[in-house]
């Protein structure tokens, strides 16, 4: 069949979201990461668990639904989510997908940082999140990268994250 002007192509409806957090270091003795608790000297100062990579996730997915980002949702001034699990935030964000009938068909994480060394824990940390979203571990990326010791990442003042996902509206 011709294509015209009046007869648009079928297009799948795939949409990309990209989302970006920081957090600073704190006093502590571990951060949380894709939900996996990784021993170190100091802890991510923020509102919630401060898991700045569900949170990027979190922006990625709600990007993809054009649905706002994660302060639009669980803003940081409301005292229900001190302290809270990031989880929740990235639960309700694959709700959303699932109530308009998307599929999460990928995400891709990148975690910035000198330190803690996270490449032991990027095997629990991908299968953390493929069991929130309900995906196959497999189409879950989580990587680790310095910025050679330039900027706040480099100076080890906190920890950067980026998200990228893929939703699918069969």
């Amino acid at each position: 069949m011709t294509n015209t002007a009046d007869t648009p192509p079928a297009v799948p409806d795939m949409r990309t979201g990209n989302g970006f957090d920081v957090h600073a270091f704190a006093p502590g003795d571990h951060v949380t990461l894709c939900g996996v608790r990784i021993p170190h000297d100091a802890a991510l100062a923020g509102h919630s668990d401060a898991d700045v990579a569900m949170h990027a996730l979190t922006d990625a997915i709600l990007g993809a639904l054009a649905e706002g980002d994660i302060g639009t949702h669980f803003p940081p001034s409301d005292p229900r989510w001190k302290g809270a699990p990031s989880r929740i935030f990235l639960e309700k964000a694959r709700d959303l997908v699932r109530a308009r009938g998307g599929v999460i068909t990928h995400c891709d994480i990148t975690i910035v940082c000198e330190a803690p060394k996270l490449k032991p824990h990027v095997p629990a940390m991908r299968e953390n999140i493929a069991a929130i979203l309900g995906i196959e571990t497999a189409r879950v990326s989580v990587k680790a990268t310095t910025t050679e010791r330039l900027g706040f990442t480099g100076r080890r003042e906190g920890i950067a994250a980026l998200a990228t996902t893929t939703v699918v509206f069969p």
